[in-house]
């Protein structure tokens, strides 16, 4: 992860090009993080993902689902 700050962040805005995310600090303290959509998108899909899967164990322990339910869409 790149690391710059608030000050390079609003004279190079118009130009980035972020092929990974960037650490934006403000007086030499983490600020910000900025990311591309694609990557913001996918994190996001990915934290759904996880969620799902996490009330599909907890509707499986508490008896509330069997296995074969958990994965029929």
């Amino acid at each position: 992860m790149k690391t710059e700050t608030v000050t390079y962040l609003k004279e190079n805005a118009n130009n980035l090009e972020l092929k990974e995310e960037l650490l934006v600090t403000k007086k030499g303290k983490p600020a910000f993080v900025i990311q591309s959509y694609d990557d913001y998108e996918f994190q996001q899909e990915t934290i759904a993902l996880l969620k799902l899967i996490n009330l599909s164990e907890k509707s499986l322990q508490h008896g509330e689902l069997d296995l074969g339910d958990a994965f029929n869409v």
